[in-house]
């Protein structure tokens, strides 16, 4: 199938290295032409312009930090809505609140086309593997076009329900695991001066309800951390999930609620973001609140 890829993050280069290893035709763009080299030289094709990508495929895949940079690849002079797009379709996968995703699909049906939001939860690890969770929002046709290409990079496909649900269900997925780690952090604050190795201590959480499969899956990186390491290769940056938790916050406050441990989780991640943390890991950030119950 021929599929194009815009947006080549950590999570969109995985997600195209993916699909070219399972025989697709791969068109790719990307807002700085570097981040697309690896992805070209496994066999895909640069695109001189984000109109240009859409239009080389039936559908395509989107995958951007945030936002601002999604509505200005949308609507920039070579942008997404600059060609023609009957008979196309859009698998928006940010991380963005629903009214995003709402306004953007309206206008790719102004246009002729059709949009999805899809979503997933999971890492770079996952997604090379094809183990993601895919969170669809959008029509059930438009989801069911979609299907093909997504069961390949997804263990399991939800469609929640009308476009946004899915960006609405990926925010409320992310939320606990963002708070997870600043707890972890607060415990590991508390005994810290019992002068324990790292990682007989992360062994000791993981045998009890304390542990969740982040710390699981990732204990050894947590424990490194709190020996001093950065967490190794960042696959969820502390930027990422910082951002995330503002946009949890402002949904909640454009529901008419507060959502006071994330908006506190927010600004201890924000801080960590202002002290120059921005591209570690999120299993680093027990070590940084950690390291407050040595002074």
């Amino acid at each position: 199938m021929q599929i194009s890829i815009i947006g080549l993050g950590k999570m969109g280069g995985a997600i195209a290295l993916r699909l070219i290893e399972c025989g697709h035709e791969l068109t790719v763009w990307n807002r700085s032409a570097d981040k697309a080299a690896p992805i070209v030289a496994a066999g895909a094709t640069l695109a001189a312009t984000a109109a240009d990508a859409v239009a080389a495929s039936e559908i395509t895949l989107i995958s951007l930090f945030d936002a601002d940079v999604l509505t200005a690849v949308f609507h920039a002079e070579h942008g997404i809505l600059a060609t023609d797009l009957h008979g196309k379709l859009i698998v928006e996968m940010s991380t963005v609140r629903p009214h995003v995703e709402k306004a953007l699909a309206a206008e790719v049906a102004a246009k002729g086309g059709a949009m999805i939001d899809c979503p997933v939860g999971g890492t770079t690890g996952p997604a090379r593997n094809g183990k993601l969770l895919g969170l669809a929002g959008g029509a059930a046709g438009d989801v069911a076009r979609a299907m093909p290409v997504l069961e390949q990079l997804c263990r399991r496909i939800e469609h929640i329900g009308p476009i946004g649900s899915g960006a609405a269900m990926k925010l409320a997925i992310n939320l606990p695991l963002a708070v997870y780690w600043q707890a972890m952090g607060e415990s590991m604050a508390l005994i810290r001066d019992l002068g324990r190795d790292p990682a007989w201590l992360i062994d000791v959480f993981c045998d009890t309800t304390g542990a969740n499969n982040g710390l699981k899956n990732r204990g050894a990186a947590v424990a490194a951390a709190l020996a001093g390491g950065d967490g190794g290769m960042a696959t969820f940056d502390l930027g990422g999930i910082a951002k995330d938790l503002g946009l949890m916050v402002e949904e909640a406050h454009a529901k008419g609620f507060d959502l006071p441990v994330a908006a506190r989780a927010k600004d201890i991640y924000e801080q960590a973001v202002a002290d120059g943390h921005a591209t570690k890991d999120t299993c680093w950030v027990p070590s940084y609140w950690a390291a407050k119950g040595d002074k």
